[in-house]
Formats: structure tokens, sequence, C-alpha cells
């Protein structure tokens, strides 16, 4: 193996150094976003199975998952899932080659995060 200097090649991007960008950071959401969905998924058939298998059981799921924990939990799963949504949106323009530019993928990008959230007031507002 020929003898290489290490020493004096480049660093790869590591976190001290790299700035994440706007499309990096909701890519990274998009993923959490659609793992939390899941799991707010779990809690719902955990209160229809809780509901199939006893009064008692189902009044310990409900009292959890109707007071401020679940409301907050069911909160934050509509703001998932419109952000979840918008970016399947935005991904699904981006599948046609358009707003690919650096400056439009930003815009979607802020798109997404501030509709999701004006979309998820306006969902627990009218619910």
């Amino acid at each position: 193996m020929a003898d290489v200097n290490r020493g004096n090649r480049p660093l790869s991007p590591h976190m001290s150094i790299y700035r994440p960008q706007l499309t990096s950071i909701t890519s990274i959401l998009t993923r959490i976003t659609g793992n939390a969905m899941g799991i707010a998924a779990l809690l719902i058939v955990w209160w229809f199975l809780a509901a199939a298998t006893s009064a008692d059981y189902f009044d310990t799921v409900n009292g959890l998952l109707t007071g401020w924990f679940g409301d907050l939990v069911m909160a934050l799963s509509v703001l998932g899932l419109w952000y979840h949504t918008l970016a399947g949106i935005r991904h699904l323009i981006w599948d046609q080659a358009i707003g690919l530019e650096i400056e439009t993928a930003t815009k979607l990008g802020w798109a997404c995060l501030i509709g999701s959230v004006v979309l998820t007031i306006l969902t627990v507002i009218i619910l």
C-alpha cells in the first residue's frame, strides 16, 4: 500500500463545520413527522383496544388520552399530519422537475413550515 500523508487532506463536513440548510431540516422533519404519526396511530389503536377490553380499562386509557397529555399529543399529531402532507405535495412538485432552484426550494420549505402551523391552528379552532 502506498504511503499516504493523511494529515494534509481536507476533512469531510462534520456537524461542527457543516451548516444545516432549510431543505435538509425539512427533510429530517418529514421523517420525524412520519414516525410520530405512526406512534399516534398506535395510541389510537390502544384506545380502541381498551374500549373492546373493559369499561375500567377504557376509563383509564380514555382519561389519559383525553386529558392535557392526550390533547397535546393529538395537537402535535395534527401538526405532523399537516406538515407531512405539505411536504409530500412539495415532493410531488419536485417529481415534475419544478421548483428545484435553491431559491424556490427554500420558499417551498418555508411554505411547508408556516402552512402546517396555520393549518393546525385552523384545525384546532374548527374542531
